[in-house]
């Protein structure tokens, strides 16, 4: 018989964004136990994605996708998968598992953005912003979007405005976002407001002092300005 309470702890390390100790936990559980092996396998997954140890984190996800089990942590698992299957540029893998989302209504907002964001990767600038836009109209306030949509927006140069305004949406949602701050960096780097730029692009670095795509981005800056 299947006894969950022995993964509590590994439940409660994960909820406190413990996760080297959570999956420590999980893995140093013994082969023998009661535990649901799909919901260790979850777990694990789940541990390893936010670790960014992501062909770890595939092997469990994917366990758990093939077991039929529990719908919704099933399709939590697929649009995981799909994400990591992007963020590693397999990008047909990723847009077979999104389309198969698409078709069960999960999580649309977030399923379009992601399908938005593959497309970008694969330079299908319309097919992406147009997968922005359905997802905005699923959730105005769906903050990949709206950053995702403000920065393809300012790549292309086109309605600069628009793209301040979305940019500027996201980072008051996410105020520590990296990736929103970079956006919204690019947005007045692209209006030729550049001490504004400047400003955002210091303060995305700092939170993601290894991004290459940033530290490009504040080269650019300061080549235009001077500094």
């Amino acid at each position: 018989m299947q006894n969950n309470t022995i993964l509590n702890e590994g439940k409660l390390l994960y909820t406190q964004k413990k996760y080297d100790k959570a999956l420590a936990f999980f893995l140093g559980l013994p082969t023998d136990s009661d535990a649901d092996k799909i919901e260790v396998s979850y777990y694990l997954g789940l541990c390893y994605t936010k670790l960014e140890r992501y062909d770890d984190a595939l092997l469990f996800l994917e366990q758990v996708v093939t077991s039929g089990g529990n719908l919704e942590r099933t399709l939590q698992c697929r649009f995981l998968l799909a994400v990591i299957y992007a963020l590693s540029g397999r990008k047909r893998l990723a847009d077979f598992e999104l389309n198969k989302l698409l078709e069960t209504g999960y999580m649309t907002a977030s399923v379009y953005a992601a399908i938005a964001y593959v497309a970008w990767e694969q330079n299908d600038t319309e097919r992406c912003l147009s997968y922005y836009e359905q997802s905005l109209k699923e959730d105005p306030d769906n903050v990949s979007s709206l950053n995702g949509l403000g920065y393809v927006l300012a790549c292309q140069e086109k309605d600069l405005t628009r793209a301040l305004s979305l940019c500027k949406q996201a980072v008051k949602s996410a105020p520590k976002s990296a990736a929103c701050l970079d956006s919204l960096g690019w947005v007045y780097y692209k209006l030729g407001l550049y001490k504004d730029a400047l400003q955002y692009l210091q303060q995305a670095e700092q939170i993601d002092t290894m991004n290459v795509e940033i530290t490009e981005h504040i080269k650019s800056v300061r080549l235009k300005s001077g500094h």
